[in-house]
């Protein structure tokens, strides 16, 4: 994507001839950076802390990481424990270290699983378009544009290629607490392709779908299982339900790397915990009474029945066609 205050095109994740994972530090956005992790640690525990976030971008910065792992001579068996332990929700994290791991040339095949994750984003975007109408006004949830990818990304890929055929579209972005990727990405987002947006409080999405003010509804995905259901980022659960409700198509787009054929449904996936100091503090600053405890899961589980249509690269099936693609991941 072109980003305004660079002056160029940028994408999220990339690695150049030096062996360097040069990132979009997701952690300040709206104030744009980037970061060079010279070692596949550091690469690592830029999965852990979220300096890059979102499911592809976690896939292929994972990638990357196992490609300097090898590149530093670490085994790979040993380097694959170290990334995967860093998050357990988003598959795309298994299926790529799991892809290089079994590779005969590291390197070059974390460089193939980025281009081929960059085009597969393209291509969810060229049949996503076509459930845009023109004047249409879409819901999105969390992050799941370019920056949750290489490029392009998921939820956002239609709404871009509808941009570029002419469609004049609107968003609401929830603001997703607790880290606000709605808000601080999604919107940064949006801004770079002068596409308008309002940003809503999480709890207002359900008032304007009442409202009719909503054509549609788009998220990503973190883990899609066998059986159709998927694992996003939490709160998606409840805006399925309320989308159902109120008769709003809801959608998911992902590329293949996020199915995983080797978990048969959600109540299989591991939902990541995050710390209590995320919801009771406030960049920095305490603002729940000393001593409340909070919980703080990162993500949830929205059932097939809930959902009218995956965007993959190879088209837009029902949930429950997802054995249709023919795939037979198993978690390496």
């Amino acid at each position: 994507m072109y980003v305004k205050e660079a002056g160029r095109h940028v994408k999220t994740v990339e690695f150049d001839k030096s062996g360097n994972v040069v990132l979009v530090d997701q952690r300040l956005l709206p104030k744009f950076r980037t970061v060079k992790l010279r070692t596949f640690r550091e690469t690592a525990e830029a999965i852990r802390d979220m300096t890059v976030r979102g499911a592809g971008a976690i896939g292929v910065a994972a990638a990357f990481a196992m490609a300097q792992a090898h590149l530093e001579k670490v085994p790979l068996a040993d380097a694959k424990r170290y990334i995967d332990s860093t998050r357990p929700t988003a598959y795309n994290l298994f299926h790529a270290t799991g892809r290089i791991i079994a590779s005969d040339d590291p390197v070059e095949e974390a460089r193939k699983f980025s281009d081929e994750e960059e085009e597969a984003c393209r291509r969810i975007g060229e049949h996503g378009a076509g459930l845009i109408q023109n004047g249409y006004r879409i819901g999105t949830h969390c992050n799941a544009g370019w920056l949750a990818f290489v490029d392009w990304g998921s939820a956002l890929s239609p709404v871009y290629a509808a941009k570029r055929q002419g469609k004049s579209v609107m968003l609401y972005v929830d603001e997703t607490r607790p880290w606000m990727q709605g808000a601080r990405l999604t919107s940064w987002e949006l801004q770079q392709e002068d596409i308008k947006h309002f940003i809503i409080a999480d709890n207002a999405a359900g008032y304007y779908m009442w409202k009719k003010g909503l054509d549609m509804f788009i998220v990503g995905a973190d883990r899609i299982a066998a059986n159709g259901d998927v694992a996003n980022k939490i709160g998606t659960y409840e805006k399925a339900v309320l989308a159902k409700e109120n008769g709003i198509p809801f959608y998911v787009a992902a590329p293949m790397s996020t199915i995983d054929m080797g978990t048969p449904s959600g109540e299989s996936i591991t939902i990541e915990e995050r710390p209590e100091s995320e919801v009771t503090s406030f960049e920095g600053r305490r603002v729940a009474p000393e001593g409340s405890r909070a919980m703080n899961p990162a993500f949830d589980i929205t059932p097939a029945r809930y959902i009218t249509g995956i965007i993959t690269p190879k088209g837009i099936i029902k949930p429950e066609g997802i054995g249709s693609l023919g795939l037979d991941f198993q978690r390496p």
